[in-house]
């Protein structure tokens, strides 16, 4: 099971850290991943990260204002979003894979019939 928290309005330039408690083990062969959707948009990928390797994958249009972290201790992974933009707008997910070893490619996978197992979302808005 997976929760997210944290969404919330915010102005454009702000910040927000959106966090997802995992109910199982996330340490190991596993790979954790956001996802975003907007209103009549299909769901897309924000930020991806396989631990184990060490390898992340980033959708271009949040490099150098999104990063991802993972508590293994806490069994959470964390979405810092800075310079937030109005079309950064969406419900954000999380979603993970286990195992992750199989999925072919040195990045993890960016696509969400990839992820077996998914939040129930957290809404951000930027206005």
């Amino acid at each position: 099971q997976l929760v997210e928290s944290g969404g919330g309005s915010v102005q454009a330039g702000g910040s927000l850290r959106l966090s997802c408690a995992a109910s199982g083990d996330i340490s190991g062969d596993n790979c954790m991943a956001w996802f975003r959707q907007a209103p009549g948009k299909e769901r897309e990928a924000v930020l991806a990260f396989y631990s184990a390797r060490g390898a992340r994958y980033w959708h271009d249009s949040v490099k150098g204002r999104f990063t991802i972290s993972q508590d293994n201790r806490e069994n959470k992974v964390y979405l810092q979003m800075n310079s937030l933009q109005p079309e950064d707008t969406a419900m954000y997910y999380c979603a993970s894979r286990r195992p992750c070893s199989d999925y072919p490619g040195p990045k993890p996978p960016s696509q969400q019939n990839d992820y077996y197992y998914w939040g129930q979302g957290t809404q951000v808005t930027v206005s």
